[in-house]
């Protein structure tokens, strides 16, 4: 052990020398004339020499008192100033924060949510990173990711906070080029665009639900296989095929005819999307207040009040 390992005993120094006395120490730390001689007498055998000299009339510091007192008066500042901040992160909603979404999701969904949280708590900052491969941004230190389809990393924690609804949908020139649609089988001959990545859908096979609840599975063979939802978007709004798309990318094309449904008796399987975050951290105020934030924010009762003309 080291005169350095044990903050109290540094404290007790200090203490005394800006007090004058052992007596006037003790008073100030509320603890025992004896108990305070004792961390002194312990320090100093740290040490391996006297950092003060007492007598009957008054006390005098060495000089390896005076640079221990140096020493030790900087550490313990920079000690409180680390629990102030360490406080400050646990009792204020300021500060950094580090966040991840995929690309498509991340430009049209949560760069608003990360707008509106940072304007309605004006300390925090924020850097968003947009990456269709995250599965290690936790562990290069991001506090908080938002992501669509399945959690494939166990090391996280993982929040629902809603889902992406699907359409099967195509241009409207490729829909008038071809025969009418009646059933899923229809479309086996038609040309198809899909997403990489098995935690969304297979880009082998589509999967629909009709409304009385029966399942029917397609196989396909995409001619375009794309890691981004926007890419997929302009592929079939230029006719290249027929895709499953999300529903808030592709309002505006479905209002103005540019993309029709194709057979929209028949619905995809609800995309969930997870706040995701490392369970073993003690989090800050701001990445706890954000997770919650971010959960109510994509959550479908508050996507349900906004539809009914509420806030």
């Amino acid at each position: 052990m080291t005169a350095f390992d044990d903050l109290s005993l540094l404290r007790a120094f200090v203490c005394i020398v800006e007090c004058g006395s052992i007596s006037a120490g003790a008073r100030r730390l509320s603890i025992s004339q004896p108990a305070l001689s004792r961390q002194l007498r312990t320090l100093e055998e740290l040490c391996g020499t006297a950092l003060l000299r007492r007598d009957t009339h008054r006390m005098s510091v060495t000089e390896t008192g005076r640079r221990l007192l140096a020493d030790a008066t900087a550490m313990l500042a920079l000690g409180e100033e680390a629990d102030r901040r360490l406080c400050e992160d646990h009792t204020t909603l300021s500060g950094h924060l580090h966040l991840f979404a995929t690309v498509d999701l991340g430009q049209w969904v949560v760069t608003p949510l990360v707008s509106q949280f940072l304007q309605a708590n004006p300390k925090v900052t924020a850097t968003l990173a947009l990456n269709n491969r995250p599965l290690q941004m936790i562990q290069e230190g991001c506090d908080v990711g938002i992501l669509p389809g399945k959690i494939t990393d166990e090391s996280v924690v993982a929040r629902p906070a809603g889902v992406i609804t699907l359409h099967l949908t195509a241009s409207s020139a490729l829909v008038k080029s071809r025969p009418p649609v009646k059933e899923l089988a229809d479309l086996k001959s038609w040309p198809w665009v899909t997403v990489a990545g098995s935690q969304f859908w297979s880009a082998k096979e589509i999967t629909l639900f009709g409304r009385d609840g029966v399942e029917q599975t397609l196989r396909i063979s995409p001619v375009l296989i794309s890691e981004g939802i926007t890419s997929i978007r302009e592929a079939v709004r230029d006719g290249l095929g027929v895709a499953l798309l999300p529903d808030w990318l592709i309002k505006d094309e479905l209002d103005s005819g540019d993309l029709v449904q194709v057979l929209p008796k028949w619905k995809a399987k609800d995309l969930p999307i997870h706040v995701v975050y490392a369970g073993q951290r003690v989090l800050p105020t701001r990445v706890s207040a954000f997770i919650d934030f971010a959960v109510r924010y994509l959550s479908p009762a508050r996507k349900a009040t906004k539809r009914a003309g509420g806030n």
